[in-house]
Parts: structure tokens; C-alpha cells; sequence
């Protein structure tokens, strides 16, 4: 009598993983055509219910943010764009969206300058996604060892130098890669950075709604998130000023 339980089972979870992989592909399709016959309300529908039934990709919030755009809705699309950057950091259409969707932020927020080192290292951290990274390090991890082998192997002296020096210099590259994947899984699991999406958000010195205004931020611009406290959420802008604003005025790019 289990047995055929556990077939009932496995014949349902099977059914039902055909069907929704069916309603993705027919609510996907529904949503590019709707977008190219301009009913942009109709395809944020069909990409949002795509999202809701768990699928997430680059193109899906590439798609998403587009409609959003075409909507006039500023905020969504970022967020939508800043999500597709999580699978696909360097894609060029993307980034190219985020700069133009950024024309239309009303906040023109100076960015701290920091140290060109600092700054190259998280440029070449961000062009590629973690797992992307995780693969790389095994590749320096494995000609290391192989580096290591032909340095303890060989009794020539040219070949014990190039083995030496070549595993010495595999494994900072090992180790580079390695903390690479490292933090941009962080960024991924634990997401810190947050869209306004209302129009005018007052940013208050305290997490209290009678505390004084330091600043107002209006929807699309970008904030990393600090802490939180109630509804309230401890932010901090690209020129390194920081404050509080209500929960609900940001949405979480995760």
C-alpha cells in the first residue's frame, strides 16, 4: 500500500512540476507579446506572477524593469535592473538601462570618492557572479597542485623553479578568486542595498516620525541600509550621508 502511495506522490509532484513549468513558458510568452503590443500593465502582470511562482533570472527582471520603465515608473524599474544585475553583473544592456533609467532620478547624489585600488577591486569583483568565480578558484586551485607536483617531482632545476613559482603565483590567485566568490555570495544572501519607491521620502535623524528632517529622497535613487528599528530603516546615500526612513518608502533589492 505505500508503495503505491509514494508513486501517487511522485506521479503528482511530477504533474505539477509539468504544469507550472507549462504556465511559465505561456505566462513568458503572454508577457513579451503584451509588451511589444505596448500593454505594459499586462506584461508587468504576466512577469510578476512568473517571479511569485518562484523563477527568477536576468532576462525575467530585464523584461520586468522595461515594462516598469515604459510605465513610467521609475523606482520598479531599477529595482528590477539592480535585481538582473545579481545573475548577470557585467551584462551591457543592463547596465545600460540603469543609466538611463537614472536620467529620470531626481536625486543627482555625488558618489565619495574612494581609493582607485579599492575602486578596481570591486569593479572586477562585480563582473562576474559568484558562482562564476567559485569555478575560476577551483581551476587556480587544481594547476596549483599540479604547479606543486611538477616542483616536487622533478630533479631539473629549470622545471623545480617554474613549478615553485608557478604554484606561489596560482595561489594568490586561488585565494584572490576565492574571496571574490566569497563576497558576492554575502551580497547575494544578505542584501543590504534598497530603492525609494516613494515620491518624496523625508529622512529623519532618529527612527521616530516627529524627529527632524536631515534630507528628502525621492523614488529611483539608491541606498544601502544600515540597520533597522521598528518601521523605520538606518540608510546611507553615495556621498556618505546617513539617516532614517520609513520602511515602507524602500523596497529591498534581494
Amino acid at each position: 500500500m505505500k508503495r503505491f502511495l509514494h508513486i501517487a506522490v511522485a506521479l503528482l509532484l511530477t504533474t505539477t512540476i509539468c504544469a507550472q513549468a507549462q504556465t511559465t513558458k505561456e505566462l513568458w510568452e503572454s508577457g513579451n507579446k503584451a509588451y511589444f503590443d505596448e500593454n505594459y500593465q499586462k506584461a508587468v502582470q504576466d512577469y510578476e506572477t512568473i517571479r511569485a511562482l518562484g523563477h527568477e533570472s536576468d532576462d525575467l527582471y530585464l523584461n520586468l524593469g522595461n515594462a516598469y520603465f515604459k510605465r513610467g515608473m521609475i523606482g520598479k524599474a531599477l529595482l528590477n535592473y539592480n535585481r538582473a544585475l545579481r545573475f548577470s553583473p557585467s551584462d551591457e544592456d543592463v547596465l545600460y538601462n540603469i543609466t538611463i533609467a537614472n536620467k529620470y532620478v531626481q536625486d543627482k547624489i555625488d558618489v565619495m570618492p574612494t581609493f582607485f585600488l579599492h575602486r578596481w577591486m570591486n569593479e572586477l569583483r562585480s563582473s562576474m557572479t559568484s558562482n562564476a568565480w567559485a569555478g575560476l578558484s577551483l581551476v587556480f586551485f587544481t594547476a596549483m597542485l599540479i604547479a606543486g607536483l611538477v616542483y616536487l617531482l622533478t630533479s631539473t632545476l629549470k622545471w623545480r623553479k617554474i613549478g615553485f613559482y608557478g604554484a606561489l603565483s596560482l595561489l594568490v590567485l586561488f585565494v584572490i578568486s576565492a574571496w571574490f566568490a566569497g563576497s558576492q555570495r554575502k551580497i547575494l544572501l544578505n542584501p543590504d542595498k534598497a530603492i525609494v519607491m516613494s515620491s518624496a521620502a523625508p529622512v529623519k535623524s532618529s527612527p521616530d516620525p516627529s524627529s527632524k528632517d536631515l534630507f528628502v529622497l525621492h523614488e529611483g535613487t539608491k541606498v544601502a541600509v544600515k540597520d533597522s528599528l521598528g518601521d523605520f530603516r538606518e540608510i546611507e546615500i553615495s556621498d556618505g550621508n546617513k539617516g532614517w526612513i520609513e520602511a515602507k518608502a524602500i523596497e529591498m533589492i534581494d
